[in-house]
């Protein structure tokens, strides 16, 4: 069974930044493409960016487009997500996930952004 493990969410200022991470384990994430996704507490699960290992093409939602950065590492088997310039809107739970879907995704964790 796929394990995803997400860490790094915490309180941030506006303006401020994070990286998230995602570890991955029982399938090695350098055959697979990998995602990220958020949700505000109420609403609907949104796709944030995707990564293709094997190219490393990269994707980003218009909502984080050049704000955030999707990486891997292959050693470790970690995605990373780093975002920058955050704003309350930023405020979510974030989940990893294996391919493009939503499923399957790790447990979350929580950003908020405020002062």
């Amino acid at each position: 069974e796929v394990q995803l493990v997400e860490s790094g969410g915490g309180l941030v200022q506006p303006g401020g930044s994070l990286t998230l991470s995602c570890a991955a384990s029982r399938f090695s994430i350098s055959s697979t493409a990998m995602s990220w996704l958020r949700q505000v507490p109420g609403q609907e699960l949104d796709w944030v960016s995707s990564i293709y290992t094997d190219s490393g093409n990269t994707f980003y939602a218009d909502s984080v487009k050049g704000r955030a950065t999707i990486s891997t590492d292959n050693a470790k088997n970690m995605l990373y997500l780093h975002l920058n310039s955050l704003t309350s809107e930023d405020t979510a739970v974030y989940y990893c996930a294996q391919g493009t879907s939503y499923s399957p995704r790790g447990q979350g964790t929580l950003v908020t952004v405020s002062s």
